[in-house]
C-alpha cells in the first residue's frame, strides 16, 4: 500500500507546485480518462474562442483547453475563429463575428510577466449586444497552462450561463487493474492529469471529498477489514478515523467539514453514527431494527438522507441530524438506494431498480416528480457536480466499469473510460475557491 501527496488546486501557483512535486513522484498514473460526449443540450450557445496573442504554441495549448472544456459541457457550440490571433486589446468587429454565427467571443494574450511567470489575459464579448462582459488575468506557468485554461473556461461559462463553471474542479475514483491492484485516483474534471493518491492490493471504496477539497475520506481494506481513513491531499498523511469492531464504512462529510457520518456494525447491525472529523466523539444517530447505510448530509446540515430496509425493502429515508423519527423519501419502486442531494437541495439522485437493471434516477423534492436519466443497467455511486448541472456515476459497459455523467435534465451525456482497467466509486470534488 502506497500513498501519495497531492496538493489542493487553490490557485494556479499551487497548481504549478503540484505539477512540479508530482513530476518527481513514482506513483503518477499514466492512464487518463477519455471523455466521450454522447449528448448535448438542445440550445447550445455559439461562442468563438479566438487564438490568443503571444507565443503561438503556448497560446494554442491554452485556447485548446478552453474550447475543449466548453464544448464537452454540451452547452456551447464552437464557432471557427479563423487563424488570426485576437488579443484582449484588439478592436472587435461585431458584425463580422455575428456573420460567422457567434453570440459570444473571447480574445486574449499570453505573455511573460515581470517576475518570469506567464500571464494569461482575456476579455469576453457579447457579440449580439456589442459589449464587453468583462475579463480577467491569471498568473500561470507552462506546466500549469491547463489549469489556467480551466479557469478561463469557468469564467466564460459563468458569464454566459449564470452558474459557476466546474472545469477547475477535480474528481476522485478507484481503478482496479491487474487482478488485485486498486488505485484511488484524482483527476481534473475532464479526466486529464490523473494522479494516484493511494495504491493498494486490497479494495478501496467510498471516497468522499471534504467541503474545502483538501481531504478525502475513504474506506480501505488494507488491514483485511473495512477501516475509514481521512487523507490530507496536501501532506499525503492519512489518519484512521474509524476502526471499530466489525465494519466501518460509507463516510460522508458534514457541510462545515467538522464531522463525518459513518456506518458502523460495532453494536450489531449496520447503524449510522456521527464522528468528529478526527474520529473522536462518536455518537449513534438513531436506533433501527433494519440496516441503515449510505448516509448523506443535506446542504444546510439539518438532515441526513440514508438507505434503509427498515420497511422490508431498500428505500431512502431522512432524519434530522439532532435525531428523532426518520421519514421515508422514496415511494416509487421496490429498490431505491445511494441517495445524493444536489448542492441546492432541490434534487435527489439515487439508484433505482427497474426495467431489468439498476438505473440512475432523480427526484424533485418539491414537485415529487421522478425522472429516470439513463438506459444502462448497472448504474451505481452517483455524485453531483458542485454546480448541480451534471451527475457523475459508475456503470458497466461490456463487462467493464466506466464512469458516465448525465445532466440533471438527462439531455447531456458523457462517458469517461480508461483503456485498461475497471473504474468505480466516483466522487466529484467541490468548487475551487
Amino acid at each position: 500500500m502506497k500513498t501519495t501527496r497531492l496538493l489542493p488546486r487553490r490557485s494556479l501557483i499551487q497548481g504549478l507546485l503540484a505539477a512540479l512535486a508530482l513530476s518527481m513522484l513514482p506513483h503518477v498514473a499514466h492512464a487518463q480518462l477519455t471523455v466521450e460526449v454522447t449528448g448535448a443540450g438542445a440550445n447550445r450557445i455559439p461562442v468563438a474562442i479566438a487564438d490568443f496573442g503571444g507565443e503561438p504554441g503556448l497560446s494554442r495549448a491554452l485556447t485548446t483547453v478552453v474550447r475543449g472544456d466548453l464544448e464537452r459541457s454540451g452547452l456551447f457550440k464552437m464557432v471557427d475563429p479563423g487563424s488570426q490571433p485576437l488579443t484582449e486589446n484588439s478592436a472587435v468587429d461585431y458584425g463580422s463575428w455575428k456573420g460567422r454565427g457567434a453570440d459570444a467571443l473571447a480574445a486574449g494574450s499570453l505573455a511573460n510577466s515581470s517576475d518570469g511567470r506567464l500571464e494569461a489575459r482575456f476579455r469576453l464579448y457579447d457579440v449580439t449586444r456589442q459589449q464587453s462582459l468583462g475579463g480577467a488575468a491569471y498568473l500561470t506557468s507552462t506546466p500549469a497552462l491547463r489549469a489556467a485554461g480551466h479557469r478561463i473556461a469557468d469564467y466564460i461559462y459563468e458569464k454566459l450561463t449564470g452558474e459557476p463553471g466546474v472545469f477547475s474542479t477535480r474528481i476522485a475514483y478507484v481503478v482496479k487493474s491487474g487482478g488485485a491492484r486498486y488505485a484511488l485516483q484524482i483527476a481534473d474534471a475532464d479526466g486529464q492529469n490523473a494522479q494516484s493518491a493511494l495504491v493498494s492490493k486490497e479494495p478501496i471504496i467510498s471516497p468522499a471529498w471534504s467541503p474545502d477539497g483538501g481531504r478525502l475520506a475513504y474506506v480501505s481494506f488494507e488491514n483485511k477489514k473495512p477501516v475509514i481513513y481521512v487523507h490530507n491531499l496536501a501532506t499525503g498523511r492519512r489518519q484512521v478515523v474509524s476502526n471499530f469492531k466489525g465494519s466501518n464504512s460509507a463516510p460522508a462529510w458534514s457541510p462545515d467539514g467538522n464531522r463525518l457520518a459513518v456506518v458502523l456494525t460495532k453494536d450489531g447491525g449496520s447503524q449510522i453514527f456521527i464522528l468528529n472529523a478526527d474520529g473522536s466523539g462518536g455518537s449513534r444517530l438513531m436506533t433501527s431494527s433494519g440496516i441503515d447505510t449510505e448516509p448523506q448530509w443535506s446542504a444546510d446540515g439539518r438532515y441526513i438522507y440514508f438507505t434503509s430496509d427498515r420497511g422490508g425493502q431498500p428505500q431512502i429515508y431522512r432524519v434530522a441530524t439532532s435525531g428523532g423519527a426518520a421519514e421515508r423519501v422514496t415511494f416509487e419502486g421496490s429498490y431505491n438506494v445511494s441517495p445524493r442531494l444536489s448542492p441546492d437541495g432541490r434534487l435527489l439522485a439515487y439508484i433505482t431498480r427497474g426495467g431489468g437493471g439498476f438505473r440512475l434516477a432523480v427526484l424533485d423534492l418539491n414537485s415529487r416528480q421522478t425522472q429516470i436519466l439513463t438506459d444502462s443497467s448497472r448504474d451505481e455511486s452517483p455524485s453531483f457536480a458542485p454546480n448541480g448541472r451534471m451527475i457523475l456515476f459508475a456503470t458497466e459497459i461490456g463487462g467493464r466499469g466506466v464512469l458516465s455523467a448525465v445532466s440533471a435534465d438527462g439531455r447531456i451525456k458523457q462517458r469517461l473510460s480508461i483503456a485498461a482497467g475497471d473504474v468505480r466509486e466516483p466522487a466529484w470534488g467541490p468548487l475551487v475557491k
